[in-house]
């Protein structure tokens, strides 16, 4: 960082006293001007230097200030050590007009003179002359902090003598204006004064000469230069290239990401910035596997490009075939789950404040919300991003896509055996296993204040969405739904936070709106301690949490990457659905439940919180459920 701290350039007459001047912040403590204290005549002053004498033995009958116009001469007297009535001591006298001196208010010539009184004691007579009174202000060269913001560290200046201590703390608190705004490269380049007493104010910003960038061979650079809002000829500002920074390295196509400021050759006013880049490789091969409570055991592979032919575009195919929900209740059948999805994100789409995220999916699987049904759903889908320009926070989403699900029988002889024993018609079992084919337009809106994306202490994360589903192989099927998010996040202690959330969902239209897409609580996303679906299903929901999120004692403290982002958790979740499915009324589950708990969370970037927990029923968890809870696993966060 650069940074100026040049002492005040006055005219020849004061140089000396510029030199010889000490730091003494004094200036709250003088009042308005008064009236001039008594002068004194060439003439007068004779007659005291002829009166002078040994008075090392006398006592200080008073003391007198002349020559004091705008300072108070109590203030004065305020500051020597001498006082009436003290015996008077040249050495102290000596002290005390350096001490004056010290005030900043006053040149150089000044003189102590004891006058011999008739009973013994002497008067003290003080002579001192004030500086040339400030009058006015001229300011150049500043462009991005106003004349009005800069005079009001100079205002207090006027109309009292010339202080070098207080005109170097209004230069210094104009430095640190500018430094507070991001611009630290700019300086105080000259301050001189008029005769008339006018200071003058020369402001050097520190613009950019040009701006170059290294270290990038596969990235192409305009997807550098994109993502780079700072621009030649413009302030440098050190907040807006961190931002510059972070949206760089937000591309996930380098490992470092680094800035450079040198002085322009061409002009020792501007500076030369280089932005140096280390890629990294973003093409990868993925193989894996796991326990999840929505697919079981399950094994994955994968291949993507976070850096499409240098585009920063990203890329993936990803394949995964697992057992089936872990610890789900009978109503769900047991079927192999096997998924596969293309993916492709364009962050910059049609300009900078638009992305892009597509994809084509297919998913076979034990149905969550049909008991005893397999599910089987294809689609293609795309989501547009838009950041709104006004509040850095909020963005905007727009979803479209088709459909196509698929329901069929899973387990007959159960179907029919359950339908009896709560004496439903088994043709209601056509209706719950209607699926169809479905254009979907979902507009959003999405607000982000987090301080972190992982381990978030402060900010609010919230979001509202509205999905209109129109059935294309039958208009009767055609649904809306609105569902809405909020988190609140609440710093505790130094590494600790309480969140706070709340979410709800609401169909707004459609009698005939297939089951499939009825809400559902229970399981590791909704309602912890509870199995997939297992407080209920419902056209609507609402639901809240409270949770506690801390690292493992001592284990903060050891530098291993894996162990800085684990938390302990406890929490408390609660929730109802509202206008119960038919699944909900053959399993008698209860449709509201109350849960406490404790978990373990890792953040993992780019995939999102890995979470095991543990979780007691505090209401009646219904035939189907157990007083004693259940563990759940979730990978990612929790869903509407």
């Amino acid at each position: 960082m650069l940074w100026s701290r040049e002492l005040v350039n006055l005219s020849v007459m004061y140089k000396k006293f510029l030199i010889l001047a000490m730091v003494l912040g004094v200036s709250s403590m003088l009042s308005a001007p008064v009236q001039a204290s008594e002068a004194v005549s060439g003439e007068e002053l004779e007659q005291m230097e002829e009166s002078n004498y040994d008075s090392s033995t006398a006592y200080i009958n008073d003391i007198e200030i002349y020559g004091s116009n705008i300072i108070k001469p109590e203030f004065i007297l305020s500051k020597i050590s001498l006082k009436k009535g003290d015996l008077y001591d040249k050495d102290a006298m000596q002290r005390d007009l350096k001490s004056i001196y010290k005030l900043g208010y006053f040149t150089e010539r000044m003189k102590a003179i004891p006058v011999k009184n008739s009973n013994g004691t002497i008067s003290l007579k003080i002579i001192v002359e004030e500086n040339i009174p400030v009058t006015d202000f001229t300011i150049e060269g500043n462009t991005v902090v106003s004349s009005d913001e800069i005079m009001q560290y100079l205002l207090p200046l006027k109309g009292r003598p010339q202080n070098i201590t207080a005109i170097n703390q209004a230069m210094e608190q104009i430095n640190q204006c500018y430094y507070n705004k991001g611009y630290i490269l700019s300086k105080i380049d000259s301050i001189y004064d008029d005769p008339d007493g006018t200071l003058n104010l020369s402001i050097t910003e520190g613009k950019i000469n040009r701006i170059m960038i290294t270290g990038n061979e596969k990235t192409k650079e305009y997807v550098i230069e994109r993502n780079v809002m700072t621009e030649p000829g413009t302030v440098y500002n050190e907040n807006q290239i961190k931002q510059d920074l972070v949206r760089l390295y937000s591309t996930q196509a380098f490992k470092d990401v680094n800035r450079t400021i040198e002085v322009s050759e061409d002009d020792p006013d501007r500076f030369d910035v280089t932005i140096e880049l280390k890629e990294q490789r973003t093409a990868s091969i993925s193989i894996g596997g796991g326990l999840d409570s929505a697919t079981g055991a399950f094994g994955s592979v994968g291949i993507s490009d976070n850096n499409f032919k240098g585009k920063n575009q990203r890329v993936s195919l990803t394949g995964m075939v697992g057992s089936g929900i872990l610890m789900s209740d009978s109503s769900i059948k047991s079927h192999m789950n096997y998924q596969a999805e293309l993916s492709f994100f364009e962050p910059h789409f049609l300009n900078a404040d638009n992305s892009l995220m597509s994809k084509l999916y297919f998913r076979d699987l034990g149905s969550y919300q049909i008991p005893l049904a397999v599910e089987r759903r294809i689609g293609l889908e795309g989501t547009v991003a838009h950041r709104l320009k006004y509040n850095k926070h909020l963005s905007s989403t727009f979803t479209t896509g088709v459909e196509y699900i698929h329901l069929s029988e899973g387990d007959q002889g159960n179907v029919d055996s359950l339908f009896r024993s709560h004496g439903i018609d088994i043709a209601e079992r056509a209706k719950q296993l209607e699926g169809g084919f479905f254009l979907r337009l979902a507009p959003g809106l999405a607000y982000d204040s987090r301080d972190s994306a992982v381990n978030p202490r402060h900010g609010v994360l919230a979001s509202m969405r509205y999905e209109e589903a129109f059935g294309l192989d039958g208009f009767g099927k055609t649904n809306g739904r609105l569902t809405g998010m909020a988190k609140k996040f609440i710093p505790v202690a130094k590494k600790s936070s309480l969140t706070f959330t709340g979410r709800a969902g609401l169909k707004v239209h459609g009698s005939n709106m297939p089951e499939i897409m009825a809400y559902r609580l229970g399981g590791p996303y909704t309602i912890r301690g509870y199995k997939v679906n297992g407080v209920g299903t419902g056209t609507s929901f609402v639901m809240g949490s409270a949770e506690l999120a801390t690292p493992i004692p001592f284990t903060d403290r050891l530098k291993v990457n894996f162990l800085q982002n684990l938390r302990l958790t406890f929490w408390v979740d609660a929730g109802q659905v509202f206008d119960p499915t038919l699944a909900s009324v053959l399993y008698n589950r209860p449709n509201h439940a109350i849960t406490a708990g404790i978990g373990l969370k890792i953040n993992m970037p780019g995939v999102g919180p890995l979470s095991v927990d543990y979780g007691f029923p505090l209401t009646n968890p219904g035939p189907n459920g157990s007083p004693n809870g259940y563990f759940t696993f979730g990978v990612g966060d929790m869903m509407y």
